[in-house]
């Protein structure tokens, strides 16, 4: 296989497993990894598939963060709750190895929540209603990523 398909092939796989393991830029990587295989063939059709994998790229972007976003105000979970969490799931992934990130994410935003409603149900409605959005904004973007992945491997088999 040449290497204008594994190297990008590679980072396309590298990339969807960051969406699912955020520790990279996951769907900026696998949009990247399909400009380096344009950049390498360097034919009209790979530069039109370029293009619309930046517009999957655009379109998966806007929502993950429309998306959720809508649901979360419409559930009163302010963002500097989210702000809160993710400084605390940084926090428990130093304090914790491995786990540490998820439990401290969620863990922050059950005390913020709480420390804001006084409420202990509220603000177990609160956390929930936040993690069904960090989730519904992995799956969208996963599925962007794997939008991507797909028209990069037909514009492989096409360009044959």
């Amino acid at each position: 296989m040449a290497t204008e398909i594994w190297v990008p092939a590679l980072l396309i796989g590298v990339g969807l497993i960051g969406i699912i393991v955020p520790i990279l830029p996951g769907l900026l990587l696998v949009l990247g990894a399909v400009l380096l295989w344009a950049w390498q063939v360097s034919t009209p059709l790979a530069w039109w598939l370029f293009a619309l994998c930046a517009v999957f790229y655009a379109a998966g972007v806007s929502l993950q963060y429309l998306v959720p976003g809508r649901r979360m105000r419409r559930a009163g979970v302010r963002t500097s709750t989210l702000v809160l969490a993710v400084v605390l799931g940084i926090v428990g992934f130093f304090v914790i190895p491995v786990v540490g990130g998820p439990v401290g994410f969620v863990l922050g935003i059950y005390l913020v929540e709480h420390g804001r409603s006084r409420d202990a149900a509220a603000a177990w409605q609160s956390t929930k209603t936040a993690l069904r959005a960090v989730f519904l904004s992995i799956g969208i973007e996963l599925i962007a990523g794997l939008a991507i992945a797909t028209t990069w491997v037909a514009g492989v088999m096409l360009s044959r």
